[in-house]
């Protein structure tokens, strides 16, 4: 498996996508031209700079080829110009992240695998690369990371990355199940929100005291 057109071209879907997702948070902090456009590029970059070096494609495609950064940067302006066009930022934000967590796990999955990293490390990368771009744009816009609530998050790229492995593991990972798969991650990330599924999170109780007080 080599890297293809296709490859290339949902690469590149994703670092928009995320861009768009970074750059719309950034315009709901109120920030200005630079720094939505530097959000969105972090966010549409940050994952794909990580999957690169853990898999010692060196230099990252982010700043080998101009594609990446041009297309980050150009979605982010544009967003800033136009977002008065989106009633609703928040829900805009949602679906263009999800949007990007499902193409980008994919992407990195398969780059992984291309790269010859076994299936399971695979997984990981393919994950992280997936959350990548929303924990940067989260940190900077000072939000407390996604991956870090209870939303299925994390959960959903890593079920992606299993589904991806395992499809070309069997020799399926054609066009069809890929995209099956990229679906499969984004209506996960969706239903979860519209279902409002969440992890476990410990129960916390309230410390217990004795009747008569602290013990001096």
């Amino acid at each position: 498996m080599t890297t293809s057109t296709p490859l290339l071209l949902a690469d590149l879907t994703g670092v928009a996508v995320f861009a768009a997702s970074g750059a719309s948070a950034a315009v709901a902090k109120r920030l200005d031209l630079f720094g939505v456009v530097f959000v969105g590029v972090v966010a549409a970059l940050g994952g794909g700079i990580f999957r690169d070096l853990v898999i010692d494609e060196v230099p990252p495609l982010a700043f080998a080829d101009w594609r990446y950064a041009v297309t980050a940067a150009v979605t982010a302006a544009a967003i800033f110009w136009l977002h008065p066009q989106f009633a609703r930022l928040r829900t805009t934000v949602l679906v263009l992240d999800a949007a990007g967590l499902a193409l980008f796990t994919v992407t990195g999955t398969l780059k992984a695998l291309d790269a010859h990293v076994p299936a399971v490390g695979a997984c990981m990368i393919g994950m992280l690369t997936a959350i990548g771009g929303g924990l940067g744009r989260d940190l900077l816009t000072g939000e407390i990371p996604v991956v870090l609530r209870r939303e299925i998050y994390a959960v959903a790229a890593l079920a992606g990355s299993i589904a991806v492995a395992l499809l070309s593991t069997y020799g399926l990972a054609t066009s069809g199940p890929l995209t099956a798969a990229a679906v499969f991650v984004f209506g996960l990330r969706l239903v979860s929100l519209r279902r409002r599924w969440s992890a476990p999170v410990p129960a916390l109780r309230p410390p217990r005291t004795g009747a008569r007080g602290p013990q001096v």
